[in-house]
């Protein structure tokens, strides 16, 4: 079996930007510069031969290049307790648009279509449920700005 996602690497100056940001809040796992990117779709736990199917139907997906920046900061909580931290891209319209046709692509497969609305953003640190942000949290973020860049 294999766990799959679709995902877009950032350009390396958005990356770039990212880590240099990246420290200053206690508890946070930073993620590495290789997990750095924009998730299109999980599609979970498939076998070989339906993760061959998927790339197949992938690759026939056509798409006009567009530029992306860094569109500040948010948080994913879990059980009113945040787990993840994220910078937001934009413009949003483009990657919705590709998340859409990658989303018919699996579905057209008998995948489950995505059920969750779609944001486009790029994980850069992760909590422990057990050790996650504190009041601390609140005070590193309001002293970290995501830079616009291009």
């Amino acid at each position: 079996m294999h766990r799959l996602f679709v995902a877009i690497r950032p350009p390396a100056p958005i990356r770039t930007t990212l880590r240099a940001l990246m420290g200053g809040i206690s508890g946070a796992r930073w993620q590495a510069d290789e997990q750095l990117h924009i998730t299109l779709r999980f599609i979970g736990e498939v076998d070989g031969h339906c993760a061959d199917d998927i790339a197949t139907a992938l690759a026939k997906i056509r798409f006009q290049p567009f530029a992306i920046s860094l569109a500040g900061l948010g948080c994913f909580d879990r059980k009113g307790r945040i787990d993840t931290l994220w910078a937001g891209i934009q413009p949003r319209d483009p990657l919705t648009r590709l998340h859409q046709r990658v989303d018919r692509a699996c579905t057209r497969l008998g995948l489950r279509a995505e059920e969750r609305a779609y944001l486009p953003h790029v994980t850069i640190a992760r909590f422990n449920r057990s050790a996650g942000p504190t009041d601390s949290f609140s005070h590193g973020m309001a002293a970290w700005r995501a830079p616009r860049s291009r």
